[in-house]
């Protein structure tokens, strides 16, 4: 959410492209994914006795991956990665 009031202010609305279009969406994507694996984790909690979908694992390492390379990105967008 904050990421889009900066970019409403600092762009003036402008269009996204590039580097910071990718962490947009990558934020948005990760964002969706811990919802998923926060809906999945009360599901199971409320029926204790069935046993975890095989599928959770899975979707919870690509939540991680989508994160990491959000923050990747980020990086970038700071400034932190360029040598000077």
């Amino acid at each position: 959410m904050t990421g889009v009031l900066a970019w409403q202010w600092a762009l003036d609305g402008h269009k996204l492209k590039g580097v910071l279009l990718l962490h947009v969406v990558f934020a948005s994507v990760s964002a969706a994914l811990i919802w998923i694996v926060a809906w999945l984790h009360v599901k199971s909690r409320r029926a204790p006795e069935a046993p975890a979908p095989a599928y959770r694992l899975c979707i919870e390492l690509i939540a991680v991956a989508m994160v990491a390379l959000t923050g990747h990105l980020g990086g970038f967008l700071s400034g932190v990665n360029i040598p000077s």
